[in-house]
């Protein structure tokens, strides 16, 4: 029927839209129209989640820093990205409400390595000799670090001294123990080395406080000068030299 001429207009329908129209004619697009897919949300490039009806879900951290596209239903959100092999569904969560995010955890990239599993690089010739004690000064100083101690250098450098004395070993030792109580302080380690590590207070280590108890040997000036504060006067008015008195 294409191939005769059509006696309305005296040209061959085939040829006409061959010549004529198919020319004028957009071609299908290779993107499809994404407005079906929902609203459009940019995913953060540090954090794999998006916003939806003030609520936020999680999307593939593979996706981080790209667009996508979200739905909702009476109960659930759809979440699309559109790429080069056309539309793909990569989510999929029950509505939730606002403050209480939508997480799948296999969304998320592996945790990293904590603190436990970082190599120790010593920057400065204290803290080489703080990390040749030993092991146990290395997961003292892992510990230390992730529990946010504070003074952590000048802690390094009293257990190095106190190493001198004591012996590497000793010090070591104490110091892992410390490390595995979360104990930071110097004076924890001292505690430890003396009571877990040896047994018994090493005899370098002066454990005896003197306390003075002789007022006189006092460098301050004391309260002696207040001692007859309020008391009666031991003088009479005979004593006193009245200015102006008549004899």
């Amino acid at each position: 029927m294409n191939s005769k001429v059509h006696r309305a207009t005296l040209e061959i329908p085939r040829d006409m839209l061959r010549l004529i129209e198919q020319p004028k004619l957009h071609p299908v697009p290779a993107v499809p129209v994404t407005a079906s897919f929902g609203q459009v949300r940019q995913v953060p490039p540090n954090t794999p989640m998006v916003t939806y009806e003030h609520s936020r879900y999680s999307v593939p951290h593979t996706l981080m820093g790209q667009r996508l596209w979200v739905r909702g239903t009476d109960a659930e959100v759809i979440i699309v990205h559109v790429g080069e092999q056309g539309p793909v569904e990569v989510a999929r969560h029950e509505l939730t409400r606002p403050g209480v995010p939508a997480i799948i955890d296999s969304h998320f990239p592996p945790a990293s390595g904590g603190a436990l599993e970082r190599v120790i690089r010593p920057t400065n010739k204290a803290e080489e000799e703080f990390l040749a004690l030993g092991a146990g000064a290395a997961l003292w100083l892992k510990e230390a670090a992730a529990a946010g101690t504070n003074k952590i250098r000048h802690k390094m450098e009293r257990a190095a001294t106190l190493a001198k004395v004591m012996g590497n070993d000793v010090v070591d030792q104490g110091l892992g123990a410390a490390a595995v109580h979360h104990r930071f302080s110097h004076e924890d380690l001292v505690s430890i080395i003396t009571n877990t590590a040896t047994g018994q207070p090493p005899s370098t280590i002066s454990t005896t406080r003197h306390t003075v108890t002789d007022q006189g040997q006092w460098l301050s000036q004391g309260t002696s000068a207040w001692a007859n504060f309020g008391t009666a006067s031991t003088n009479t008015s005979d004593d006193i030299d009245l200015e102006g008195a008549t004899e």
